[in-house]
């Protein structure tokens, strides 16, 4: 490719939005492919990156986005033209990222995109997919629940904390995918028109419905996405020897338990750490391309320019995204 110029969302400064600058278009070195960027998502792990509060820092200035999709300009192992998922090796964090028309990434971090999925959902699949199969069927175990003690798998009841957002959504398409009850708590009443269909909506503010869940202990799995003060509460939702399964704080990074009352519940509090979980999580995302490609599984985007990088970033900071954020580089005005 012949050397020029392009649009880059560059950070200068801890804590300040990106700017939308003009840099020279980078060159691929020994085991690396340049790569046209599609689509390039922004994600939690930028926000933090941004606010100068990640332990690994790359250099000021830098290009963020840790996610993205895009097809192949020059590579030693991918034919030009192929639409790869990049994500892994550092972008976005010990190197430029996706937050440009162009970047450099190491080969051996490149996977090709299945046929039929679009850039947007290519570049904001893999996290919710990978990290809700994970919590469900690896460390939820779902579906083992039955086979020991109930009468078919429509006995178990999953409880998602944090069912409207991108991750809680996708636990609870997945978990009525593979027959489980799904009950969906949500902020109020404008986030139940949010919930996969098929999902009995709980809502935070009706203390009637939360009393009755700590009575009946309806759970055999609780996915919470939330964490925060009311984490234990929570837990008491899930019948003796049910599972708590814990993937997120965006209500909280604390929570106390009276330990006595939750010895006396009998259900285990597991994290998941996903970044411990890389290849698995690569595994487990492919199982579920189908469904996304067909439409039988659904990512709400959100897309933005390259230059809304900030704005995108403060949405997301507020919470008020209504799916993943998406810079959409192939539109005009981009």
């Amino acid at each position: 490719m012949t050397n020029g110029t392009m649009r880059a969302a560059r950070v200068h400064q801890w804590g300040t939005s990106p700017t939308l600058d003009e840099v020279d278009v980078p060159v691929a070195g020994d085991g690396e492919s340049l790569v046209r960027v599609e689509a390039a998502a922004v994600a939690h792990l930028d926000r933090t990156v941004v606010e100068g509060n990640f332990d690994v820092k790359p250099g000021l200035p830098y290009i963020g986005g840790v996610e993205g999709c895009g097809v192949v300009v020059e590579s030693d192992s991918f034919s030009p033209g192929t639409r790869v998922l990049l994500r892994g090796g550092g972008l976005g964090v010990k190197r430029d990222g996706t937050w440009a028309e162009y970047v450099t990434v190491a080969t051996k971090h490149l996977t090709e995109v299945p046929d039929g999925m679009s850039p947007e959902l290519g570049a904001t699949y893999f996290v919710p997919v990978s990290t809700a199969a994970v919590a469900l069927n690896s460390v939820g175990r779902l579906g083992t629940w039955w086979n020991e003690q109930l009468s078919s798998p429509d006995d178990e009841i999953v409880i998602v904390g944090g069912a409207a957002g991108v991750v809680g959504s996708m636990i609870a398409q997945i978990a009525l995918l593979q027959g489980a009850r799904v009950m969906g708590l949500v902020k109020d009443g404008s986030e139940v028109a949010r919930l996969a269909k098929g999902v009995e909506p709980i809502v935070s503010d009706n203390r009637k419905a939360l009393r009755e869940l700590e009575s009946n202990r309806p759970a055999t799995i609780l996915v919470d996405t939330l964490g925060g003060d009311e984490l234990a509460t929570r837990t008491s939702w899930v019948r003796p020897g049910g599972r708590a399964v814990l993937i997120g704080y965006v209500a909280g990074t604390t929570a106390s338990f009276d330990l006595p009352n939750w010895l006396l519940q009998d259900v285990p509090l597991l994290p998941i750490n996903m970044m411990s979980r890389n290849q698995e999580a690569k595994n487990i995302a492919n199982d579920y391309v189908s469904s996304l490609v067909s439409g039988e599984l659904f990512i709400d985007i959100e897309e933005f320019a390259l230059g809304d990088v900030g704005h995108a970033l403060e949405l997301l900071d507020k919470g008020e995204l209504r799916g993943r954020a998406v810079v959409d580089l192939v539109r005009a005005g981009s």
